[in-house]
């Protein structure tokens, strides 16, 4: 049986930058050994090669975040307006975009203009319940 290993997105982060790394110290050592750089200028570029991807991993890491929502299903819980009436399917807006829609089993249907809320998605079908005005 295979357990699942849940690997902290700063350490996946490590783990993929370590090949370039290596690579780096290696063209590091060549240029010093055969090419006559001084070893500590070598190691420098090296040390700030690495650096780099210190620096730049508040920017990257949600890139490496293996539980974020994407897509369609990132719009759960979220609010939207009905571009057309929702009977039981059409469009709504949300977020600026446009989203084919259904209503939920059970509600009446929603005129266009009303707020809908997003309690699931299937594919890029979202499927709505009306939102009570306030």
């Amino acid at each position: 049986m295979m357990v699942a290993v849940r690997m902290s997105v700063f350490r996946r982060y490590i783990l993929l930058q370590v090949p370039g790394w290596a690579l780096t110290g290696v063209v590091a050592i060549a240029l010093a050994s055969w090419a006559g750089l001084d070893w500590r200028i070598a190691l420098g570029l090296w040390l700030a090669y690495v650096a780099k991807d210190f620096v730049l991993y508040p920017f990257l890491r949600r890139a490496y975040e293996t539980d974020v929502a994407a897509g369609a299903a990132a719009l759960v819980g979220k609010t939207g307006i009905a571009t057309e009436d929702l009977n039981p399917t059409g469009y709504i807006r949300i977020r600026g975009e446009l989203w084919r829609a259904e209503l939920a089993p059970g509600y009446r249907p929603v005129r266009a203009g009303a707020p809908v809320r997003v309690i699931s998605a299937h594919g890029l079908t979202l499927t709505v319940t009306p939102e009570p005005r306030c």
